[in-house]
């Protein structure tokens, strides 16, 4: 070998297995075969960490081979000149790479405690369960990429804009752990798919809203208030539609068909212009043999029992925030079923939309508003009547008017 130069693979497998001299022998590139007075021998990697020398082990000669040691030191210089610690990632190698699933269910448990409703809790692996893990859950967490998340994201990503969002926040969740935990290097891909994803078109909220898992409570907490019947039987007729509360204080007996359970509210009323027909569950029914028998000789379903006309539009809220102390207005429920529904069921996003009376866009309106899927929402309002209300509800048999 000619002065001065490095050696470059100086060693070889025939040399390595006869040397019995106690030194250090350079194969090149920082890599020697130190041979101890004890007679073992092992493999140490010289080279430059972030500006000082740094000696690193990798191995006796029996478990890594010539060639072997020659890749670790390879990959392990590379690093070093990339401005890398090659023992910081000796490191996390050194540690078992959990599965995507693991990681969330260890993210999970770190966050139950800060839960106060078990529901929450169980709401929030529950998204991942369904739309993450059947794709990517035996996956180490490691090699999750952008491409991953958005095969996740894609197909609900416009169909259920709210649980596609959460899913999102709870993926990148998992991602964050991963990275503290020196299972993960690199940039987040949940904030690269979400840039390959169209825009999301939400209705602006400007209501306060009460979380969906509240809504069974406070159905209960309703029907034991102290406010007045009518006023309680109107605010739960709101809650069993998805009304606004304007449809619900000018409804009349006329606009209601009970043969086929239906509320049409007409194009006048609406605010969208548009004559809007309402599906009624068992609930909804029962509530309205109520309000009949409070108001026999009524037009209007929910009069003031005083002076026979619509209650005041601040009626229902007063109910909500002064007799049950709560804070989300009367238009924030509407958002409480939306969001029931995006989370909690399989209804396409339209179904939901129409339920709501909000206007569907235009290019997908010629193929739903010819039959106004009020079958489709027929089946939606019957989940969400049994979900709030409970199931089995009573059915008052009443003749009302004749809508529908």
């Amino acid at each position: 070998m000619a002065k001065g130069k490095h050696p470059v693979n100086a060693l070889t497998a025939m040399q390595i297995s006869k040397m019995s001299a106690p030194g250090r022998y350079a194969d090149g590139g920082g890599l020697h075969l130190v041979l101890d007075k004890s007679g073992a021998k092992r493999w140490v990697l010289r080279t430059v960490v972030r500006g000082r020398r740094r000696d690193m082990g990798l191995g006796g000669v029996r478990t890594v081979s010539l060639a072997q040691a020659r890749l670790t030191a390879q990959r392990y210089r590379a690093i070093a000149r990339s401005g890398g610690d090659p023992l910081e990632e000796r490191r996390r190698e050194s540690k078992a790479i959990p599965t995507f699933e693991k990681a969330a269910i260890t993210v999970h448990a770190g966050f139950v405690p800060s839960w106060k409703n078990p529901k929450h809790a169980a709401q929030w692996i529950n998204t991942l369960k369904r739309y993450a893990f059947p794709l990517i859950g035996s996956r180490p967490v490691s090699q999750i990429t952008p491409a991953d998340v958005l095969r996740i994201l894609s197909p609900i990503w416009t169909e259920k804009p709210v649980t596609a969002k959460r899913l999102s926040q709870r993926i990148s969740a998992v991602i964050r752990w991963a990275r503290a935990s020196e299972f993960y290097t690199g940039d987040d891909p949940v904030e690269a798919a979400l840039a390959g994803l169209p825009r999301q078109k939400h209705e602006v909220q400007h209501h306060e809203s009460l979380h969906f898992d509240h809504m069974p409570e406070l159905i209960r907490q309703l029907r034991a208030c102290s406010a007045k019947p009518e006023s309680k039987l109107a605010l739960e007729f709101l809650i069993l539609t998805a009304a606004r509360t304007i449809e619900v204080l000018g409804a009349k007996w006329d606009e209601v068909g009970s043969k086929k359970r239906l509320w049409v509210v007409p194009a006048s009323r609406m605010k969208i212009k548009e004559t809007h027909r309402v599906p009624l569950t068992s609930h909804a029914m029962d509530l309205l043999g109520q309000a009949r028998a409070l108001s026999p000789e009524s037009e209007f379903i929910f009069p003031n029992q005083t002076t026979g006309k619509p209650l005041s539009y601040n009626t229902l809220l007063f109910v909500l925030q002064r007799r049950m102390g709560l804070s989300a207005t009367v238009h924030g429920l509407r958002s409480s079923f939306k969001d029931w529904a995006s989370e909690t069921t399989n209804f396409p996003n339209e179904v939901s939309e129409m339920a709501l009376s909000h206007k569907i866009p235009s290019r997908v309106e010629g193929a739903y508003r010819r039959g106004d899927l009020l079958e489709k929402r027929r089946h939606l309002m019957a989940a969400w009547s049994d979900y709030v209300c409970g199931a089995g509800g009573q059915v008052v048999a009443v003749e009302f008017g004749s809508g529908g």
